[in-house]
Protein backbone atom coordinates (compact mmCIF):
# COMPACT_ATOMS: atom_id res chain seq x y z
CA UNK A 1 0.00 0.00 0.00
CA UNK A 2 1.06 3.45 -0.71
CA UNK A 3 0.01 6.63 1.04
CA UNK A 4 0.39 10.29 1.18
CA UNK A 5 -0.66 13.27 2.80
CA UNK A 6 -1.46 16.52 0.28
CA UNK A 7 -2.55 19.57 1.06
CA UNK A 8 -6.24 20.32 -0.54
CA UNK A 9 -5.16 22.53 -2.88
CA UNK A 10 -5.22 22.46 -6.90
CA UNK A 11 -1.49 23.86 -6.76
CA UNK A 12 -1.29 20.57 -5.43
CA UNK A 13 -2.36 18.20 -7.89
CA UNK A 14 0.65 17.91 -9.94
CA UNK A 15 2.33 15.90 -7.04
CA UNK A 16 -0.82 13.84 -6.27
CA UNK A 17 -0.66 13.13 -10.07
CA UNK A 18 2.78 11.74 -9.57
CA UNK A 19 2.15 9.86 -6.71
CA UNK A 20 -0.42 7.93 -8.48
CA UNK A 21 1.59 7.24 -11.10
CA UNK A 22 4.77 6.37 -9.60
CA UNK A 23 2.52 4.21 -7.16
CA UNK A 24 0.54 2.61 -10.41
CA UNK A 25 3.79 1.95 -12.20
CA UNK A 26 5.42 0.09 -8.70
CA UNK A 27 2.69 -2.15 -9.20
CA UNK A 28 3.07 -2.60 -12.89
CA UNK A 29 -0.35 -1.68 -13.38
CA UNK A 30 -0.89 -1.32 -17.38
CA UNK A 31 -0.84 2.33 -19.32
CA UNK A 32 -4.38 1.94 -20.46
CA UNK A 33 -5.59 1.13 -16.42
CA UNK A 34 -3.18 3.96 -15.31
CA UNK A 35 -4.29 7.00 -17.68
CA UNK A 36 -8.08 5.81 -16.63
CA UNK A 37 -7.06 6.21 -13.00
CA UNK A 38 -5.40 9.46 -13.56
CA UNK A 39 -8.79 10.82 -14.62
CA UNK A 40 -10.59 9.29 -11.64
CA UNK A 41 -7.64 10.91 -9.60
CA UNK A 42 -8.16 14.24 -10.95
CA UNK A 43 -11.92 14.60 -10.32
CA UNK A 44 -11.89 13.06 -6.67
CA UNK A 45 -8.89 14.86 -5.69
CA UNK A 46 -9.60 18.50 -7.78
CA UNK A 47 -13.44 18.23 -5.96
CA UNK A 48 -11.77 18.35 -2.44
CA UNK A 49 -9.36 21.03 -3.40
CA UNK A 50 -12.36 22.85 -4.68
CA UNK A 51 -15.25 21.89 -1.92
CA UNK A 52 -13.93 20.38 1.01
CA UNK A 53 -12.51 23.68 2.89
CA UNK A 54 -14.32 26.67 1.37
CA UNK A 55 -12.58 28.98 3.81
CA UNK A 56 -9.72 27.13 5.57
CA UNK A 57 -6.83 25.06 4.10
CA UNK A 58 -6.84 21.34 4.82
CA UNK A 59 -5.72 18.09 3.62
CA UNK A 60 -6.44 15.14 1.77
CA UNK A 61 -4.96 11.58 2.48
CA UNK A 62 -4.73 9.48 -0.53
CA UNK A 63 -4.18 5.95 -0.37
CA UNK A 64 -3.77 3.11 -2.94
CA UNK A 65 -3.72 -0.74 -2.67
CA UNK A 66 -3.17 -3.60 -5.27
CA UNK A 67 -4.41 -6.50 -3.68
CA UNK A 68 -5.66 -9.89 -6.06
CA UNK A 69 -5.33 -7.72 -9.03
CA UNK A 70 -7.72 -5.01 -7.81
CA UNK A 71 -6.93 -1.70 -7.10
CA UNK A 72 -7.81 0.31 -4.05
CA UNK A 73 -8.30 3.71 -3.46
CA UNK A 74 -9.29 6.04 -1.03
CA UNK A 75 -9.29 9.72 -0.09
CA UNK A 76 -9.63 11.25 3.58
CA UNK A 77 -10.54 14.42 4.32
CA UNK A 78 -12.22 16.25 7.26
CA UNK A 79 -13.92 19.09 5.31
CA UNK A 80 -17.27 19.72 3.95
CA UNK A 81 -19.48 16.70 4.26
CA UNK A 82 -20.15 15.93 0.27
CA UNK A 83 -21.53 12.33 -0.77
CA UNK A 84 -20.77 12.04 -4.62
CA UNK A 85 -22.50 9.23 -4.78
CA UNK A 86 -26.19 10.60 -3.73
CA UNK A 87 -26.24 12.88 -6.56
CA UNK A 88 -28.45 12.08 -9.54
CA UNK A 89 -26.57 11.00 -12.75
CA UNK A 90 -26.64 13.78 -15.36
CA UNK A 91 -28.91 13.12 -18.70
CA UNK A 92 -25.83 12.24 -21.01
CA UNK A 93 -28.82 11.83 -24.10
CA UNK A 94 -29.44 15.90 -23.88
CA UNK A 95 -26.84 17.66 -26.18
CA UNK A 96 -24.23 19.82 -24.25
CA UNK A 97 -25.75 22.70 -24.77
CA UNK A 98 -28.94 21.40 -22.59
CA UNK A 99 -26.87 20.12 -19.95
CA UNK A 100 -26.49 21.94 -16.88
CA UNK A 101 -23.48 22.65 -16.07
CA UNK A 102 -21.31 20.07 -13.30
CA UNK A 103 -21.63 16.72 -12.38
CA UNK A 104 -20.22 15.26 -15.39
CA UNK A 105 -17.08 14.26 -13.91
CA UNK A 106 -18.50 12.66 -11.34
CA UNK A 107 -20.39 10.32 -13.26
CA UNK A 108 -17.26 9.58 -15.31
CA UNK A 109 -15.54 7.88 -12.57
CA UNK A 110 -19.12 6.19 -11.09
CA UNK A 111 -18.33 4.32 -14.99
CA UNK A 112 -14.49 4.09 -14.78
CA UNK A 113 -14.82 2.28 -11.24
CA UNK A 114 -16.10 -0.83 -10.72
CA UNK A 115 -17.57 0.23 -7.42
CA UNK A 116 -17.55 3.29 -5.25
CA UNK A 117 -18.42 3.35 -1.55
CA UNK A 118 -18.55 7.00 0.86
CA UNK A 119 -18.60 6.92 4.49
CA UNK A 120 -18.53 9.83 7.00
Amino acid sequence: MAKQSFIASLDEFPNVLSFNEETLESFGVEMKVLMSMNIVVEELFTNVAKFAYPNKEGKCDISIELVDNSLTYQFIDSGFAFDPLAKEDPDITLSAEERPIGGLGIYIVKKIMDEMLNER
